[in-house]
Order: structure tokens, then sequence, then C-alpha cells
């Protein structure tokens, strides 16, 4: 924790005749888009992965087809063709987890008050009126919504919320291209329905994420909710 303490520290220092009082912040969005940087390979390869899982699409359903009364012979069929195609059902959620570790780190950092036996200095950096160590509710609490810190808040909360929407429109372009399967029957496939109405949806949960984290976290959040937006509408088109 205190090396990672360091790289901030170091990056805030660096930028800080950029961004002045808003280094860390700045340090926190560059440190974020450096993550990105090094899981873009692994989102290409999603990216493929979906194609390709896209492309054996018409197998699959004569699959679903040909063992229709048989769902564990039908489940070892469909695995056995992705093992065939080279091809992993879970590729897609490998670059989330990768980000885990990074956002953790940065949760644990702007949570703790001592780094190392010594006071954590990173909490008195802020964003604008907003410290990076704080949380939505202290926000609220000293100002309300329209206090400094509140405000901060309200322009996050947009930026967030327009990002959500594009999210949205492109979710549900993607699905449309790609149908929700049907089972052998041509019913359609138990749950999966739900999975569909649904999922659209999933990007605004990242306002709730930045309402319950610490603003650092927060920024982490939103900075890599951008980037996955605009890498999926270059790379899934």
């Amino acid at each position: 924790m205190s090396v990672f303490a360091d790289l901030v520290a170091s990056l805030a220092d660096l930028l800080q005749p950029l961004f002045g009082a808003g280094a860390a912040a700045a340090a926190i969005v560059l440190f974020t888009a450096l993550v990105r940087l090094l899981v873009h390979p692994l989102s290409r390869a999603a990216a493929r992965g979906q194609k390709a899982r896209a492309a054996l699409q018409p197998r699959i359903d004569e699959l679903r087809r040909k063992h229709a009364r048989n769902p564990e012979k039908l489940q070892r069929a469909v695995l056995e063709l992705h093992a065939e195609e080279k091809v992993s059902p879970l590729s897609g959620c490998l670059p989330s987890l990768c980000q885990l570790p990074a956002f953790f780190l940065l949760y644990h950092l702007f949570s703790s008050s001592e780094i190392g036996g010594r006071a954590n200095e990173l909490l008195s950096h802020q964003l604008f009126a907003a410290p990076l160590g704080g949380r939505w509710a202290d926000a609220l609490g000293d100002g309300g919504m329209l206090g400094g810190a509140g405000l901060v808040y309200v322009g996050l909360f947009a930026f967030v919320a327009a990002v959500a929407a594009f999210n949205y429109r492109l979710t549900k372009r993607t699905m449309a291209a790609r149908p929700v399967p049907a089972s052998g029957d041509g019913e359609q496939v138990p749950g999966l329905g739900a999975v569909t109405k649904v999922m659209p949806f999933m990007s605004f949960f990242t306002l709730v994420t930045v309402a319950v984290v610490p603003l650092a976290a927060a920024l982490y959040v939103v900075t890599s909710t951008t980037w996955s937006a605009v890498e999926r509408a270059v790379l899934y088109r």
C-alpha cells in the first residue's frame, strides 16, 4: 500500500504544474488510463471472442434442436464446440476482473487514515471543493447538494448519467443485432429474457458505485466506464 501511495503521490507531483490543487485527481485519471491501456489487449480479445460466439450461434441453435430433450448432453456439446473453435464463453469477463485489484487499492488507499504508520497525506487532496477521501454522504452533510463538494458530485453524476445513456443505446443496438437464442422447441431459453431486459440498464449502476465509494475510487470508476464506452463503440462496431 505504501508503494502504491508513493506512486499516486509521484504522479500528482508530476502533474502539479498543469493541474495545481487538482493534481492528485488528475493522477488518478492518468493511473486509470494506464491500467486500461494494459488491459486493452484483453478487451480486444473479448471483442473477438464475442464476434466468434456470434458466428457460432447458428451451430449452437442446431445443437439445441438436436438435444432439446437432453440438457446435459446439450451443455456438453456446446462446451465441446467452444473448445473446438477455441472460443471462451468467459473471455468478456477478463477485462473487468483484471481491473478489480487497481480499484480496491484506490478504495483502501483513500479510506485509510494511515499508510505505513504515517498519516495518509493523500487525504488532504481535493477535486475542486470535494476531498478525494470523502463520499457523497459527506458532501450532503457539508453544505448539501448546492455546497462546494455537493456541486462536484452533481457534475459527476450528470457525466456518469450521460455515459450510461450512451452505453444503454449501444447495448440495445448490439442486443438487437444478436437476438436472444431460442431452445429446441422454439421457446426462449429460460432466464435469458430477464437478462436481456436488465442488461441495457447495467451501466446506470455506476451511479450507485459513485455515491458510496470514496471520491478517488469514484474517479477511477467514472474514467474506466468512459473508457469502456468508447472502447466498445470502436471494437464492437
